[in-house]
């Protein structure tokens, strides 16, 4: 069994320094990323590949997507995923009910718990907001017991956020940052 703590040392083995100073770089790539580009759904698929490649001790990263009422998935890495989660349903449908992360430690201990990948052991979801409202979820699973913390949930928090008003951002705004005449 992999530890959270043993993860933050596997990464500072690999010269990644603290858990809070891989999400830093995790966010300087992906606003990076994501600065000249409107198309939300190019976005969240680089942050995906980004997200997965960053952070260690994964084995599946990705989105759902709200649509009529329930979530569909959006882009991802890694195996085959579950297609459509209803709300309330599984630990992606606690978090896009209750609008809070939701920490499993262990997902076999999770009341309704969706089985997409039987190789994950923990997992987190934050949920992605605009004014209130739900537009999705992001849902990262390790094969790892205990894995997330409150630290990934605030680096995680925190990518959700830029992605989100990245979301709302039009092309002028894009032609600006370019600096496009």
């Amino acid at each position: 069994m992999t530890s959270v703590s043993s993860n933050v040392l596997s990464a500072q083995a690999r010269g990644l320094g603290t858990k809070a100073e891989l999400y830093k770089t995790v966010m300087d790539q992906l606003q990076s990323l994501i600065r000249a580009e409107s198309d939300w759904i190019a976005n969240l698929a680089n942050a995906a590949a980004l997200i997965f490649e960053s952070l260690p001790d994964l084995n599946w990263a990705g989105f759902y997507l709200l649509k009529d009422g329930e979530l569909v998935v959006g882009p991802f890495q890694g195996k085959v995923a579950c297609v459509r989660i209803q709300i309330g349903k599984g630990v992606c449908g606690t978090a896009a009910e209750t609008r809070k992360t939701v920490i499993v430690p262990d997902v076999h201990e999770f009341p309704g718990h969706i089985a997409c990948d039987s190789a994950s052991r923990s997992e987190i979801v934050v949920p992605l907001t605009r004014e209130g409202e739900l537009i999705g979820v992001l849902d990262l699973d390790s094969p790892s017991l205990a894995r997330f913390d409150d630290e990934d949930a605030a680096g995680l928090e925190e990518l959700a956020k830029v992605l989100v008003r990245g979301k709302r951002r039009d092309r002028r705004e894009l032609k600006q940052d370019r600096c496009i005449d």
